[in-house]
């Protein structure tokens, strides 16, 4: 018998009901264990829903009427902290960002992005990892070729195996099953990748990058 998969609850906030209409549309005609449990356009209603249902992520516009999406995920992260943050957003300044990283969100998405992406964005966090809307990949890459000569960062093959295949948009389990090893000597050699660049983990990786210019949002 096969084993039924888990379903992964989410609520959609989201000032724009059209907005709304369109995400859940895309996620019930492309992925089949991820459910919109419930909508909220502003921080009351959202609020509102979470005292009757508990769900895996939330998926939440950065710009909304009255509280902002900070200030909510400010207060998810201090009432809720067993429930992931994935942040939505057409665009936003780097301080959004900055202060977004510190609050610790689980992961940034454009609303411009497929919902091939926005789907795995939402597997990604839900199993434990983060994600964001440039891969993490792309960023060790530029803080590599950003760095002096004389401080120049040498990785092992592996790693240099590691860093290409999350370029090509590939999560922890996938490069375990493409490099025929387990997720966790996977996430050994990124931990390693991240201590040569003196960082401990995704989120630092991205604020680095940010502090020192070597990307953009």
């Amino acid at each position: 018998m096969e084993k039924q998969k888990k379903v992964i609850k989410v609520i959609l906030v989201d000032d724009h009901a059209l907005m709304r209409i369109g995400i859940r549309t895309s996620l019930i005609n492309f992925s089949s264990d991820i459910q919109v449990i419930a909508e909220a356009e502003s921080a009351e209603e959202l609020f509102e829903e979470l005292k009757t249902m508990t769900p895996d992520i939330i998926l939440l516009d950065i710009i909304l009427p009255g509280i902002s999406g900070i200030e909510i995920a400010q207060r998810l992260r201090d009432e809720y902290g067993e429930i992931k943050i994935l942040m939505l957003s057409a665009a936003t300044s780097e301080k959004d960002i900055f202060d977004l990283l510190h609050i610790g969100i689980d992961g940034f998405v454009s609303k411009q992005m497929p919902v091939e992406e926005l789907a795995k964005a939402i597997h990604a966090v839900y199993e434990g990892e983060t994600y964001y809307g440039k891969d993490i990949a792309n960023i060790i890459r530029d803080i590599h070729n950003a760095c002096p000569p004389s401080q120049n960062i040498n990785f092992t093959e592996r790693e240099l195996e590691v860093i290409k295949l999350c370029c090509d948009g590939l999560l922890c389990k996938e490069i375990a099953d493409k490099l025929f090893v387990s997720v966790r000597t996977v996430e050994v050699h990124k931990a390693n990748i991240f201590k040569k660049l003196g960082i401990n983990n995704s989120v630092e990786l991205v604020r680095y990058a940010l502090h020192n210019g070597i990307i953009k949002l």
